[in-house]
């Protein structure tokens, strides 16, 4: 082989390498509420109320659902390699209670332990009432079409 081959031969070579390799370099991401653990300690139940918490922390990533006695601060890190779904790599759910007044009672952290898996790939939908198989619903009603006392028509006094 002519060395001029040889010499095209060799970065092309190394650019498909690196090509390759870098599909499988896993992806980070963050969503959420960036923290500063700073800010975050600051806060003191007793000390604080509704207006320095948000001049502190900013807005509440959630609200709480009945009434605006709690607010949620989430932040998490995930990461996935390729197609895979993302997992959480760290989680902070920061949940800070207020009194009838405004003032913080209670700041409480959790992590990835309450993290729910939730799989819908189960394509059925569970209902209440009978349980038939494709042939009792294609045969079922032969012989009680038209019988009497099943409302259908056909009967004597019909």
């Amino acid at each position: 082989m002519p060395a001029f081959r040889v010499r095209l031969l060799a970065p092309a070579a190394l650019v498909a390498m690196l090509a390759a390799t870098t599909a499988c370099v896993p992806l980070r991401t963050h969503q959420g509420y960036v923290v500063d653990k700073e800010l975050v300690d600051a806060i003191q139940p007793g000390v604080d109320n509704r207006d320095s918490v948000l001049r502190t922390l900013g807005n509440p990533t959630l609200a709480g659902q009945f009434g605006n006695s709690e607010w949620y601060y989430v932040s998490r890190d995930s990461r996935n390699l390729a197609f895979n779904n993302p997992r959480a790599r760290e989680q902070l759910t920061l949940r800070i209670r207020f009194d009838q007044a405004g003032n913080v009672v209670g700041v409480d952290r959790t992590g990835t332990e309450l993290i729910a898996s939730v799989s819908p790939t189960d394509k059925k939908t569970p209902t209440l009432g009978r349980s038939r198989s494709f042939f009792q619903d294609l045969f079922g009603n032969i012989g009680t079409v038209g019988a009497p006392g099943t409302g259908g028509g056909g009967g004597p006094d019909q």
